[in-house]
């Protein structure tokens, strides 16, 4: 499936192809702390078919207990994030499905790091409810 992404402000802006099967939904508290949410939706896409159209996203590395390194990107202007991929040799970049023009169409497969989930994040359906603010 092809997609298109962009950051909140429009300064970057991406495409790839992805398999909307392989969306899952991460637990952990660095997608809980770099996404400012409960939890992060992201798709991997193959490194072939990732291309940054405009905009250069900014780059932060962190280093994970396992001491593996990822490559954080975000968009200079507005800081939303775009993806994240290995440091040296990137065979995939987890595309940030929140960014996605097609996210409505990539449900998550699967949850990962279930251990942090946040007690409260997987019983949404009994609060009210509005269609806007």
């Amino acid at each position: 499936m092809e997609v298109e992404g962009s950051c909140h402000c429009g300064q970057v802006t991406y495409r790839a192809t992805v398999d909307p099967d392989k969306a899952s939904l991460c637990h952990c508290t660095d997608c809980q702390t770099l996404s400012g949410s409960a939890y992060r939706v992201s798709i991997p896409a193959p490194s072939e078919t990732f291309q940054i159209l405009t905009g250069i996203p900014r780059i932060y590395v962190k280093t994970a207990d396992s001491g593996n390194k990822r490559a954080h990107a975000f968009c200079p202007n507005c800081a939303a994030p775009v993806d994240a991929a290995d440091v040296t040799d990137p065979q995939t970049f987890s595309l940030r499905v929140g960014c996605l023009r097609q996210r409505a169409l990539l449900a998550p497969r699967r949850q990962i790091w279930c251990g942090s989930a946040l007690p409260w994040s997987g019983d949404l359906g009994g609060l009210p409810a509005t269609e806007r603010q």
